[in-house]
């Protein structure tokens, strides 16, 4: 019978991987609590609607990577494919911005029907933050700072800060008829993607990857020279604190973002070391989306963090340690020891909080029990044998360090654990 397999591009992570999943997900909520940020839990399934509103109908998001559905009642569902939308939503839906601005953030997986490849998978998880509320440079300002110490904090090196500013919607509607005049104009040098986004979305123009578009897209209009006076002053303000708190950053004219919501400020860090998918970490402003969804105007700003690929960073300039998954390894010899075992060892968990501890089931020669306590990464092994069932004591054997191995009453081990940890 043919196995059944994962989907393309939804992976397991295994539980050798899970640990350092683990302390990326611990250090960043960290992290974030240090900023006072709450969390919020939001659902997989969101009203398509949401995300055509939200989004705009005419992104690839929605017009080709969205996992959409009808229901058993007709409803159209879609697997969320990021998570400002939903938290808006959220916020909205339960009347949070009456008590105040809101500074939130939410973990979890998103899903979008793309070609996977290294670092860009049909479902990826991500860290997101969004503050509701709030409209000075400031507080973009303090995301972009968040971010830097997440990197400091991973001891992640080598990741460029990139800014932008997409102006007011009446400045970008200015620049997109120059664009669109512009491209026009070349329009012989597009790809056949390009001329289709030409006239609905010609901004994601200036994202393509295509080798053969670079030169031409350099001679494009600036969004930067459109700019409006308030959205000028913001970015430059953006500029100076940045300078004042010593973050580097480069001017990227031709960051654009591939959601319709962002307004001003947006912002990529982007590393060398993972090719064409070189993003970490994306946001920016989105100061009209409440408004957008049904609530007032409301200043807003936020990130998403692709964890996959953080990771995979990680991994690569080797910040990632192998833990052990167990300090204690019981191995028991003989019917008495084996239930003695069991007993001795929920013993430990209530008087050592936190101690991580195996015992060997199955059974097995003494030999063969010492193999598996060793291969479980466990730094003591606890030997009970028939004589220590009777003796009450325990066997204690260093599996990492050449010592002596000693014996000792089981009364008196929890105290030992706690000074050798």
């Amino acid at each position: 019978m043919k196995k059944i397999q994962a989907i393309r591009g939804m992976n397991d992570i295994l539980p050798d991987q899970t640990p350092h999943w683990q302390m990326v997900e611990d250090t960043l909520r960290n992290v974030l609590a240090s900023y006072g940020y709450q969390e919020i839990r939001l659902p997989l399934l969101e009203p398509t609607e949401l995300f055509q509103r939200s989004i705009g109908e005419v992104t690839d998001i929605v017009e080709k990577e969205m996992y959409t559905f009808t229901d058993r009642n007709g409803d159209s569902l879609t697997l969320r494919p990021e998570g400002t939308a939903g938290c808006v939503r959220s916020v909205l839906q339960h009347g949070l911005l009456t008590q105040g601005p809101q500074r939130l953030w939410y973990y979890g997986a998103m899903f979008r029907h793309e070609r996977p490849q290294k670092g860009r998978y049909r479902q990826f998880f991500q860290i997101g933050v969004e503050v509701l509320g709030p409209k000075g440079p400031d507080v973009d300002v303090e995301l972009i700072l968040m971010t830097a110490r997440f990197w400091r904090q991973l001891g992640l090196e080598g990741l460029r800060l990139q800014l932008n500013s997409l102006g007011s919607p009446a400045a970008r509607a200015t620049y997109r008829e120059r664009l669109v005049d512009f491209f026009t104009d070349h329009q012989d040098c597009l790809d056949e993607d390009s001329r289709r986004r030409l006239h609905s979305n010609p901004l994601r123009i200036l994202d393509s990857k295509n080798p053969a578009l670079q030169e031409i897209i350099e001679q494009a209009p600036r969004l930067l020279d459109y700019l409006d006076k308030d959205s000028r002053d913001h970015f430059e303000a953006l500029q100076d604190l940045l300078d004042s708190a010593g973050i580097a950053y480069e001017i990227n004219p031709r960051l654009v973002r591939g959601l319709d919501y962002y307004t001003r400020t947006v912002f990529e860090w982007v590393s060398d070391q993972l090719g064409s998918q070189g993003t970490v970490c994306a946001g920016g402003r989105f100061d009209g989306l409440v408004e957008q969804l049904g609530g007032q105007p409301t200043p807003a700003v936020g990130f998403a963090l692709g964890l996959e690929r953080l990771i995979t960073l990680l991994g690569e300039q080797g910040c990632l340690k192998e833990p052990a998954i167990v300090d204690l390894y019981v191995v028991a010899v003989g019917p008495q020891a084996e239930h003695q075992s069991l007993l001795l060892a929920e013993h430990l968990r209530e008087a050592v909080p936190g101690v991580r501890l195996q015992v060997n089931y199955g059974g097995g020669s003494f030999k063969s029990q010492l193999k598996r306590a060793d291969r479980s990464g466990a730094r003591w092994a606890l030997i009970l044998g028939e004589d220590e069932v009777v003796q009450g004591t325990v066997s204690v054997k260093d599996l990492r360090k050449a010592q002596p191995q000693q014996s000792m009453p089981q009364s008196k081990l929890p105290d030992y654990i706690r000074q050798q940890r």
